[in-house]
C-alpha cells in the first residue's frame, strides 16, 4: 500500500494549482511505488467527492484532479481503486457550485475511459447507467453518456458485448427534452454502434441509428436489411440494435414489413452459434412472430412468421438444454486466486477486479493467449499466470468437440474456415474444411443445401483460407456445355477452354485423351459434334477435359448423371486408380460413394462434418442418412401429380394413345441412322422403362415420339386430345431463358393464353421454306347451291381459326381464307387438310385444344401455381420469391417437372428423372407415379428406379450393322392386367372457381349403361341416321377409330 502524507493530502482538497501539483506528486509516488493506494486515502477521495456544500467545492475538483492523475499515471497500480468512484465523478458533473468541479469530474471520466482496461468496463457500466436516470440532473447524464461513447471508441469489444444493456438506456434519451442530453445521447448511440463488429450490418447503421431516433423510417429500415445477406456469426451485438427495430417493424400496420421482419428473424437467427446470444431477445421477438403468425391475413406470410417462429423455438429448446457458456463469477474467482494469486493475495479489491477481467475476456469470447497476457499483466499477472488462467478458462467455456484422430501421414492440401453464401441464402457458416491428397471425399447434403456452390466456389477461388490456383490446381467436373460453342467437334470445344490455352495443352493431347475415354467408338470419334452428344457422351467429355489438365483435386458434381452401368464401372476404376489426386464427388449413386469414397463430408445445420470411412460406415453412425439407401422420402413427403381427365372415346387404360410405326432417324452428320424400325406405343398404362446404352439413341427415339423431331421414314401419331408431358435430358433447357423469373412467373407465362407455349415449338410442328410455300397454293372446293348445282372454286387457305368437330367419325377444322371475311369459314376434313399440306397445322390446332381442356380444371393464379410446386416439393420460398438463377439443381429439376404436369397430361415422358435430385426427391418423385393414373415413360440409368416402377422395357441396342433398334419386353401378365382396367381413376370436376372467384358448375357426362331394351332402341335410331345421311353425334358414337 503507498500511504500518502497528511500535507500532501490538504494540498490536495485546496484544489486549483495547488492541487493539480498535490495530485500529479500522488500519482508519481503511485507509480514509482507500484502499489495501490492504501485505504484511508481511497476513503477521503470517495468522502470528498460525496460533499455537496459549496465550501467544499476546492475538495472535490482536488479528488477529481487525484483520479485523473493517477488513472494516467499509476494505473497498474491503482485502477482497481479508481474505478468504483465513476459513481461519484458523475454527479460532480452536474456540481451546482462550481464550474471548476463541472470540467475536473469531466476530465478524469474521459481520462478513466481512455486509459482503464477494455475489460473493465462491467465494474463501472451499472454506475453509468444509473447515472442516465431521467430523474437525474442533465449534466449527470450527458457525463455518463459522454464517457460511454469514450470507452466505445477506445474498448469497442467489451462494449459490443454490453450492448444489449446499453442500448435500451441509450435510446430512451435520443429525443429527451432537453437539447444537451439529446444531442450526446445521439452521440452516444452513434459511437456505440460502431463497436459493432460484424461487416454484414456495418453498412446499415447509420440507417438503423436514424430509424431508432424515428420510428417513421422503421419499414425503410427493414427494406434495406432484407435485402442484404448475412453471412457472419450473428452474436448479442447486432442483435441488440436490430431487435428493438425488428419489435417496431411488427407494430407496422403493412403485411409486407411484418414478412420482412420475419424473413430478417429466420436468417440471422440461424447465424447465431451462442443460444445465449439471442436469450435476451426471445421473450420479446417470439411473441411478436407467434402473433404475425395467427393473424395476418396473407396466408403465405403467415407461413414465413412461422418458419421463423420455430427458428427461434428451436434455439430456446438449445438454450434449456445446453449447460451456459457464460462466466460465472465464482468459478472464476476460485481460477483467479489459483493462477493469479501472487498478484493479488493480498488485495481482496484487487482480486475482485482481476474476476471482472476475466469474466469479460471469457464472455467477449477472447480465445487467443497472447490477448489474455496483456489483459492480466498490467495488474501484475506473469506471463505463465495468464496462459494458465485462460487454459482453465478455455476448459470451462471454450472446448470444442475434439476432432477424430488422422490415422495416416497423408500430405494435408488445404485446412481453412470459411462462410458461404449465394444469393440471399445462407449455406454454410464459420465452417472448416481439411482435405488430404488422394482420399476421395464424398460430398452429401439434400437439394439447396450448397454442394455445388461450394464446389464452383472451390473452382473460383471464391472460399476464403483455399489454397490458391498457383498452388493447388483444382477442376470443377460437369456436364457444361456453352450453347454457342455447341457446333463445334469435340476437340476444338476442348481446345477453347481457357483452362487448356493456358496449361499449353496441344490439340494431339486433348485428342488422345477424348480417345482413352472412349470416343473412338463413336462414327466420328474425337471430331463428333458436340451438339449431338448425349447426356452421357457429355459428362465423358468434362472427364477427358479434367484429366488434361493433370489436376491435384478433382471437384464432381453427379459424375454419374446420363451414364449407364459401363460407363459408371470405368469412371469407378479410374477415380480408384487416381492414386495422388484428391477427389470431392457429389453423386446421388450410393454405390459409387460406397466403392470409390474413403471419407464422407456431410453438410448439416450449416457445417461441415468430416468422417474416416465410406457410406456404410457413415450411415451405420448416423442411422439419419441411411435414406442414401433407400428410395423413398425420409420426411415422409410424396410429390403428387395432378391426375389426367378423360378422353372422349378412351374408356380402357390399353388404347394406345401415342404410336411410333418403322421410325428411322438420322442426324445430319452422321453416314448412318442413329435409330431404324423402331414401332413402340403408349396408353395411360404404360409404365415404361427406356434402357440402353449411352449414345445409343434412347433420347432420340423419344424426341421422335414427343414430335421433337421428324422421323425419315416411318409414321408418328398421336391422339389428338392426348395431353403428354415431355421433361427432356437436359430440362434447363426449358427454363435457361427465364433465368431472372420466379418458377411462379414462369410457369404463369408459359401457359398464360391456355396454350403450352414451349410444346408447340416442335419440328413436328414448324413448318419448313417448302411446307410454307405448298400451304399457299390454292384449293379446290365443291360449292352446292339451293338447286343442287355444283360449282368448283379455287380459295387459298390463310389458317386453322383453331375450330374443330367430329363429323362421320372423321374430325373436321375451321378454315379461313385468303381476302374473306370470318362469315366464309368453313369446316374442312382432316383428309383433304392432310392431302394439301395442312398436317402440322392441324397438330398445333389439336395440340391447343387438348392443352385448354387441361388449364379448364385449375385457374392461372398465382395461388394455384404455388400450391402445385409445393405438390412437387418447392417450397414458397423457392417457388414464389426466388428468382430461378438462384435455385440449385435439384430445384430447377422440380421447377420443370411442375410446368410439364401443369395441364393435367395423360403421358409423362421423363428423360433422366433421376439426375440432380437427391434420394429424399426421388423417393417423392417415386411414390408421385405410383399413384399417377395417366401413362409413364421414362429413360434412366438408375436401376433401382426404374425396376420398382416399369414392369414394361423399352431395350434400345446397336445390332451388328451399329444401327440401334427398339426390342419391346416386359411383364407380360401385368400388361394385360393394366391394359384392361377401365379408366375410372382419371380427373373429374363437379365445379371449378376460376380466376375472378366465379362457381362453373361442370355437367356429368350421362349413364350410357343403357338397358336392353333401350339400346336396340338405341340402335334403331342410330341405323336410321345412317340412312338418311345424317351426321351422327358425340352421343350416337363415341368410338374413336384411327
Amino acid at each position: 500500500m503507498s500511504p500518502i502524507s497528511t500535507t500532501l493530502m490538504t494540498e490536495l482538497f485546496q484544489g486549483g494549482d495547488a492541487g493539480k501539483a498535490a495530485a500529479s506528486q500522488i500519482a508519481d509516488q503511485v507509480k514509482s511505488s507500484g502499489a495501490p493506494l492504501d485505504a484511508s486515502t481511497v476513503a477521503a477521495l470517495a468522502e470528498a467527492l460525496c460533499e455537496s456544500s459549496k465550501g467544499t467545492a476546492a475538495k472535490r475538483e482536488g479528488a477529481c484532479f487525484a483520479v485523473e492523475a493517477i488513472i494516467s499515471k499509476g494505473r497498474a497500480a491503482a485502477e482497481h481503486q479508481m474505478a468504483p468512484l465513476v459513481a461519484h465523478l458523475v454527479h460532480c458533473c452536474a456540481d451546482k457550485h462550481s464550474k471548476e468541479v463541472q470540467a475536473a469530474s469531466s476530465a478524469a471520466l474521459t481520462a478513466l475511459a481512455k486509459t482503464m482496461s477494455a475489460h473493465g468496463l462491467r465494474t463501472i457500466l451499472g454506475h453509468l447507467l444509473a447515472a442516465m436516470d431521467p430523474k437525474e440532473k442533465w449534466q449527470t447524464m450527458c457525463g455518463a453518456l459522454h464517457m460511454v461513447a469514450t470507452l466505445a471508441e477506445c474498448s469497442p469489444g467489451s462494449v459490443s458485448e454490453a450492448l444489449n444493456d446499453i442500448i435500451p438506456v441509450v435510446t430512451q434519451m435520443v429525443n429527451d427534452s432537453k437539447a444537451e442530453v439529446s444531442v450526446a445521447a445521439r452521440d452516444c448511440l452513434s459511437k456505440i454502434c460502431g463497436s459493432i463488429d460484424n461487416r454484414d450490418v456495418e453498412p446499415f447503421i447509420p440507417n438503423l441509428v436514424a430509424a431508432t431516433i424515428d420510428h417513421e423510417q422503421v419499414p425503410d429500415c427493414v427494406q434495406r436489411l432484407a435485402s442484404t445477406t448475412f453471412v457472419q456469426t450473428v452474436t448479442a451485438a447486432p442483435l441488440a440494435l436490430i431487435a428493438p427495430l425488428l419489435i417496431l417493424g411488427f407494430r407496422v400496420r403493412s403485411t409486407a414489413t411484418k414478412r420482412m421482419c420475419a424473413v430478417i428473424i429466420d436468417n440471422m437467427s440461424k447465424l447465431v452459434e451462442d443460444p445465449e446470444d439471442a436469450a435476451p431477445f426471445l421473450p420479446k421477438l417470439m411473441p411478436a412472430l407467434e402473433k404475425a403468425s395467427e393473424e395476418i391475413s396473407d396466408p403465405e406470410a403467415r407461413t414465413v412468421c412461422g418458419k421463423a417462429y420455430e427458428q427461434l423455438k428451436s434455439i430456446d429448446v438449445k438454450l434449456k438444454e445446453n449447460a451456459s457458456r457464460k462466466a460465472a463469477r465464482d468459478a472464476v474467482h476460485k481460477e483467479v486466486m489459483k493462477s493469479c494469486g501472487a498478484a493479488c493475495a493480498k488485495d481482496a479489491g484487487k482480486a475482485e477486479y482481476l474476476t471482472a477481467v476475466v469474466c469479460s475476456l471469457v464472455n467477449c469470447k477472447v480465445e487467443d493467449a497472447d490477448e489474455w497476457t496483456d489483459a492480466l499483466s498490467p495488474f501484475g499477472v506473469t506471463e505463465a499466470g495468464a496462459k494458465a488462467c485462460r487454459k482453465a478458462m478455455a476448459a470451462m467455456y471454450f472446448t470444442e468437440a475434439a476432432e477424430e484422430a488422422e490415422e495416416d501421414d497423408a500430405e494435408q492440401l488445404c485446412d481453412c474456415r470459411f462462410t458461404l453464401a449465394y444469393g440471399s441464402k445462407v449455406l454454410m457458416h464459420n465452417t472448416r474444411l481439411k482435405l488430404k491428397r488422394g482420399h476421395k471425399y464424398g460430398l452429401l447434403g439434400g437439394n439447396d443445401s450448397g454442394k455445388t456452390t461450394l464446389m464452383r466456389s472451390i473452382a473460383m477461388e471464391q472460399v476464403d483460407g483455399f489454397p490458391p490456383a498457383s498452388e493447388l490446381r483444382t477442376v470443377f467436373v460437369e456436364a457444361d456445355i456453352i450453347g454457342e460453342l455447341s457446333h463445334l467437334p469435340c476437340v476444338d470445344y476442348i481446345m477453347l477452354d481457357e483452362r487448356i490455352k493456358k496449361a499449353g495443352i496441344t490439340e494431339k493431347e486433348v485428342e488422345r485423351m477424348l480417345l482413352s475415354v472412349g470416343f473412338g467408338e463413336m462414327q466420328n470419334g474425337a471430331r463428333n459434334l458436340v451438339t449431338f452428344l448425349s447426356g452421357g457422351w457429355r459428362m465423358k467429355l468434362a472427364l477427358a477435359r479434367a484429366m488434361c489438365l493433370n489436376a491435384d483435386i478433382l471437384l464432381m458434381d453427379e459424375p454419374t448423371n446420363h451414364l449407364d452401368v459401363m460407363n459408371v464401372k470405368w469412371v469407378e476404376e479410374y477415380l480408384l486408380s487416381l492414386k495422388n489426386v484428391t477427389c470431392i464427388i457429389v453423386s446421388h449413386d450410393s454405390g459409387l460413394l460406397d466403392r470409390v469414397c474413403n471419407n464422407i463430408i456431410a453438410i448439416d445445420t450449416l457445417k461441415l462434418k468430416q468422417f474416416r470411412g465410406n457410406l456404410t460406415a457413415y450411415v451405420a453412425k448416423n442411422p439419419k442418412a441411411k435414406s442414401f439407401f433407400e428410395l423413398k422420402s425420409s420426411t415422409g413427403f410424396v410429390m403428387r401429380f395432378p391426375q389426367p381427365g378423360y378422353i372422349d372415346g378412351v374408356k380402357s387404360k390399353g388404347k394406345p394413345l401415342m404410336k411410333m410405326i418403322g421410325c428411322t432417324y438420322k442426324y445430319p452428320v452422321n453416314p448412318e441412322p442413329t435409330v431404324k424400325d423402331v414401332t413402340v406405343q403408349v396408353s395411360l398404362s404404360s409404365r415404361v422403362a427406356c434402357v440402353g446404352p449411352n449414345g445409343v439413341g434412347k433420347s432420340t427415339m423419344i424426341k421422335l415420339l414427343t414430335g421433337e423431331v421428324i422421323p425419315q421414314t416411318g409414321t408418328v401419331w398421336k391422339h389428338p386430345n392426348a395431353r403428354v408431358a415431355y421433361v427432356a435430358q437436359h430440362a434447363f433447357h426449358h427454363i435457361e431463358q427465364h433465368l431472372d423469373s420466379t418458377p411462379n412467373e414462369y410457369i404463369r407465362w408459359r401457359f398464360q393464353h391456355g396454350d403450352d407455349k414451349e410444346a408447340l415449338e416442335k419440328d413436328s410442328m414448324t413448318l419448313t421454306p417448302e411446307e410454307a410455300e405448298r400451304v399457299k397454293e390454292p384449293c379446290v372446293f365443291e360449292l352446292t347451291n339451293d338447286k343442287g348445282l355444283v360449282t368448283k372454286v379455287k380459295w387459298r387457305i390463310e389458317k386453322l381459326t383453331g375450330g374443330r368437330k367430329m363429323i362421320k367419325k372423321e374430325t373436321e377444322y375451321e378454315v379461313q381464307f385468303v381476302g374473306m371475311d370470318y362469315n366464309a369459314n368453313r369446316y374442312v376434313s382432316a383428309t383433304k387438310l392432310l392431302k394439301w399440306g395442312f398436317e402440322k397445322h392441324m397438330k398445333v390446332v389439336d395440340e391447343k385444344v387438348a392443352q385448354r381442356a387441361g388449364v379448364f380444371s385449375t385457374p392461372l393464379t398465382t395461388v394455384n401455381v404455388e400450391k402445385h410446386l409445393e405438390d412437387v416439393g418447392l417450397d414458397k420460398e423457392f417457388g414464389t420469391h426466388t428468382r430461378m438463377g438462384a435455385l440449385s439443381g435439384g430445384q430447377k429439376v422440380k421447377v420443370v417437372i411442375a410446368a410439364a404436369m401443369w395441364n393435367q397430361p395423360h403421358i409423362v415422358i421423363l428423360d433422366e428423372p433421376t439426375n440432380y435430385l437427391d434420394r429424399d426427391s426421388l423417393g417423392a418423385l417415386a411414390g408421385a407415379i405410383q399413384t399417377y393414373e395417366g401413362g409413364v415413360v421414362m429413360i434412366t440409368h438408375n436401376n433401382e428406379f426404374c425396376s420398382a416402377l416399369c414392369p414394361e422395357t423399352w431395350l434400345m441396342i446397336k445390332a451388328e450393322d451399329g444401327i440401334a433398334r427398339c426390342n419391346c419386353k416386359g411383364d407380360a401378365e401385368w400388361m394385360t392386367k393394366a391394359g384392361k382396367e377401365k379408366v375410372t381413376a382419371a380427373a373429374t370436376l363437379e365445379d371449378v372457381t376460376d380466376a375472378m372467384g366465379n362457381t362453373v358448375v361442370i355437367e356429368k357426362p350421362k349413364d350410357t349403361n343403357l338397358s336392353h331394351k333401350d339400346q336396340k332402341k338405341a340402335d334403331k335410331i342410330k341405323k336410321a341416321k345412317k340412312a338418311r345421311g345424317e351426321a351422327l353425334s358425340d352421343e350416337d358414337d363415341d368410338d374413336w377409330v384411327v
